[in-house]
């Protein structure tokens, strides 16, 4: 699809501008980024329709990386081919490695980082409305019949309950599968045949000196196999780098996701806050490109095989339960997200208000919300 439609130079330049916008304002994790990029690419752009964009939401979730970096590549792909593609992943990552790196530099240097906490109080609750307006028009969309429903409030229960993002994906696609009359298919993901070569290729480095091609191999093979939001990046991290390698402690480690959690855009970003306390700017690079480039490949392999997915009945099927459980856990992290974010008085008036804005003006862009929600946290915050 996106070969076709690829509208050359000045189709590369628009994807890069809106992605490289994006990678400025995509605060709140991968639910609010994905919210964001559907306002902007299928609402204000449409460059896709609101089924095909949901499409890619349930594929991206059956694969290693995160999962709004991710889309950024698909929605990139759909635009311009696959120059539009790498185009947007870059552009949308860019803003927050760069971030990343000058605190990364205020941290080695200073022992600490710049006091930003106030100005971006307000951001979260202003994400929050946009969440929710996705939330209302994927839903809709992802909503064909009462089976789908429920596929969706067991799913929903299932995340609130503490199941992997990953398997309940896979188990909402089975349920539909199997309603779709096709039984279990018995071929099994070619991925899988690929994690004991990165774990046997990157595990070589345990216990040697740090190197940047070193910290590119760690970094790669985690890229590979993370699977869910960027948030399972904890476990990966501290499994690997403190209690494997020993490069870090885990207060160091804690500082860093800290940082990833910040800072717009992928909180794997905190890989380079992580490679440059490692190796300063060399193992900054190495551990970005590392932990992201895994990510491009899986999008180029997977993205053309969707709309053969969609011809298939057995395979539309499983794609449509797949899909209502990714609103599912969509619905699941806003709740979560919620109950940490709306503590006080502040916070639940700049989510009312920035709900009223957003569902009342519906072309305004993400843009203004977030800048919004910053000015008026702010100020509350002085009250």
């Amino acid at each position: 699809m996106g070969d076709s439609n690829a509208p050359g130079r000045a189709g590369l330049r628009e994807v890069f501008f809106v992605f490289f916008k994006l990678g400025w304002i995509a605060f709140g994790g991968p639910a609010a980024h994905i919210a964001i990029m559907e306002k902007e690419v299928v609402e204000r752009r449409q460059w896709i329709t609101r089924e095909h964009f949901l499409d890619l939401v349930g594929a991206t979730n059956l694969i290693p990386g995160p999962n709004s970096t991710e889309m950024t590549m698909h929605c990139g792909y759909e635009r311009a081919g696959w120059k539009g593609l790498f185009t947007a992943g870059i552009a949308f990552i860019f803003p927050s490695v760069v971030l990343t790196g000058i605190l990364a530099w205020f941290y080695v240097e200073y022992g600490t980082v710049p006091a930003v906490a106030p100005f971006l109080y307000g951001i979260k609750p202003a994400v929050m409305a946009i969440i929710l307006s996705a939330l209302y028009k994927l839903g809709k969309k992802a909503l064909k019949s009462w089976v789908l429903g429920i596929i969706g409030v067991l799913v929903i229960i299932a995340s609130l309950s503490g199941l992997g993002e990953i398997y309940a994906i896979l188990l909402a696609g089975l349920a539909g599968l199997l309603w779709s009359g096709g039984g279990i298919l018995k071929n099994r993901g070619s991925i899988k045949g690929f994690y004991p070569f990165v774990f046997a290729f990157a595990g070589k480095v345990a216990g040697a000196a740090v190197s940047s091609w070193k910290v590119f191999l760690v970094f790669l093979k985690i890229g590979a196999v993370l699977f869910g939001s960027g948030y399972v990046l904890v476990a990966y991290l501290d499994g690997e780098l403190v209690e494997k390698l020993e490069w870090l402690t885990r207060q160091e480690l804690l500082d860093a996701i800290a940082i990833g959690q910040f800072t717009p855009g992928p909180v794997l970003s905190t890989a380079t806050f992580i490679g440059y306390q490692l190796h300063g700017v060399p193992g900054a690079l190495a551990a970005t490109a590392g932990i992201f480039l895994p990510s491009f490949f899986f999008v180029l392999l997977l993205n053309p095989v969707v709309p053969e997915l969609r011809r298939s009945k057995l395979a539309s099927g499983f794609l449509d339960a797949v899909n209502i459980g990714a609103v599912g856990i969509m619905v699941a992290v806003t709740f979560t997200l919620g109950k940490s974010i709306l503590t006080d008085w502040q916070a639940w008036v700049i989510a009312l208000l920035s709900c009223l804005v957003v569902f009342r003006f519906k072309k305004i862009s993400a843009l203004w919300i977030v800048v919004g929600g910053a000015i008026l946290g702010y100020v509350l915050l002085k009250v």
